[in-house]
């Protein structure tokens, strides 16, 4: 059965580089898919990704669910029967650490509005 073949993939980062192709299950979740990009990128950035939901896949337009599977997320319109799939992988910005009001740069972190409620 085609359904039953294996998916090829690659990713491609926001500096232009590639991870793989590397071919997957149809059943292997985006999730899955996010973990093995987290082990594959340099581990020494500061303000890198952490966890996977510090990375967003995108194909063909769409962010891709961390619960669905890969056959679940593909594109029929923009896909080439045989071809490699390519993802867009998108890495979230460091956020400020809410316990202590500072951002991780360590600036603190500026009230938005001076405004007294009375």
């Amino acid at each position: 059965m085609a359904s039953e073949e294996s998916i090829e993939v690659k990713f491609r980062l926001a500096d232009g580089s590639d991870i793989g192709p590397n071919k997957y299950s149809p059943t292997t979740t985006v999730g899955s898919l996010k973990e093995v990009i987290l082990s594959q990128l340099p581990q020494d950035e500061e303000n890198g990704p952490k966890t996977i939901n510090d990375l967003k896949l995108i194909n063909a337009g769409k962010i891709l669910e961390n619960h669905k599977t890969l056959a679940e997320s593909r594109s029929p319109v923009s896909e080439v029967p045989g071809g490699i799939i390519t993802m867009l992988v998108v890495m979230r910005p460091p956020m400020p650490d809410k316990n202590n009001e500072t951002l991780q740069d360590g600036s603190s972190k500026q009230s938005s509005c001076p405004c007294t409620i009375l």
